[in-house]
């Protein structure tokens, strides 16, 4: 019965996110009926000719099918991470930034825009692949600095990526004073945005999140274990360690490539596993494909209203998600009565 219940909610959150996601198709600053999205959807996917499937075939097929996709692989990653990591760190204050990515990639991209690296692989320009390498090796840093004769310890690891972070944000707020030329764009790439979306930008955080998320899907019930303690973990027949670096590789990896492809979004990996929590439960089965999916709907309600907020122009989706993520921690905070 159980089982059946779980299903259903999952296919409730499946349409909900096939539904957020067509209606955002429609939203911007030239507004598209939904029944007109549905039409040149059905027939782009049928490989007809676009020309008479009206004037909006090309703003839907070239610039918002990739920004509205890209916005829920990065929301479902950013959240999928984020529930991962609170089970892991058992901190429910944990997010997908707190190993150190965001402050490499931030580096990486602000690196690239300041000194002009033209440099670029698989279709990407050289910002998002900076932001992927310079999270991956913050993340490498905080890991080698946490590992304690073969082993991860929690307490380190945190307190490693705190400090990596801060020294990283000194040189990018350095760079940023250095060279206010490039202060625009650093500033917008900073508050993160789904502006610059394109094929190649889904392919990539969709190959990362993929992966990254059947690893975390497939350690579910670990997760649940670890979430108990490591001794009790252990006990029950986990490789605590083997694990911890699994999910740890996983879910930074995911991160990695969310933040290259769409800058800092902030609160959804930290808010989006909280209020499904509250709906579902701790136990990780449910709870990660849940916060996967809500993410994915949640940034791409988000970056809708950062389109519609400041016609014609555009607001950065993660000051949407910023506004709507302080607000929320306030009311959880005064509700929960956390001391």
């Amino acid at each position: 019965m159980a089982k059946l219940r779980r299903t259903i909610l999952l296919i409730h959150l499946a349409v909900v996110t096939l539904l957020v996601g067509t209606l955002a198709l429609g939203v911007g600053a030239v507004a598209i009926p939904w029944i007109e999205v549905l039409g040149i959807l059905r027939r782009y996917l049928a490989g007809g000719p676009l020309e008479t499937a009206g004037p909006h075939a090309v703003i839907i097929t070239q610039w918002r099918l990739p920004r509205v996709i890209l916005g829920a692989v990065v929301g479902g990653s950013l959240a999928l991470a984020g529930a991962c990591f609170q089970g892991l760190f058992r901190n429910p204050m944990a997010d997908p930034y707190i190993v150190g990515s965001s402050a490499g990639a931030a580096l990486g991209a602000v690196a690239a825009m300041t000194f002009r690296w033209g440099w670029g692989i698989w279709g990407l320009g050289p910002v998002p692949v900076f932001a992927f390498l310079g999270a991956l090796l913050s993340v490498s840093t905080v890991y080698l600095l946490a590992r304690r004769g073969g082993r991860i310890a929690v307490v380190p690891l945190l307190l490693a990526g705190v400090a990596v972070s801060f020294f990283l944000s000194s040189i990018v707020s350095f760079l940023m004073i250095w060279n206010t030329r490039q202060l625009k764009p650093v500033v917008s790439w900073l508050m993160g945005g789904l502006g610059a979306a394109d094929w190649a930008r889904v392919k990539a955080a969709t190959g990362y999140g993929v992966v990254g998320a059947v690893v975390l899907l497939w350690h579910a019930r670990d997760l649940d274990a670890l979430a108990l303690g490591e001794e009790e973990a252990a006990h029950l027949g986990v490789d605590v360690e083997r694990t911890k670096r699994l999910l740890l590789l996983a879910g930074s990896l995911m991160t990695a490539a969310a933040v290259a492809t769409s800058g800092l979004i902030g609160f959804v990996g930290l808010m989006v596993p909280h209020l499904v929590r509250l709906v579902v439960g701790p136990g990780h089965r449910l709870l990660l494909p849940a916060s996967a999916m809500a993410g994915a709907s949640m940034l791409m309600a988000a970056d809708a209203l950062a389109r519609r907020v400041l016609v014609p122009a555009e607001l950065p989706v993660g000051v949407v998600t910023s506004f709507l993520g302080g607000p929320f921690f306030i009311y959880l905070l005064t509700r929960r009565g956390w001391r």
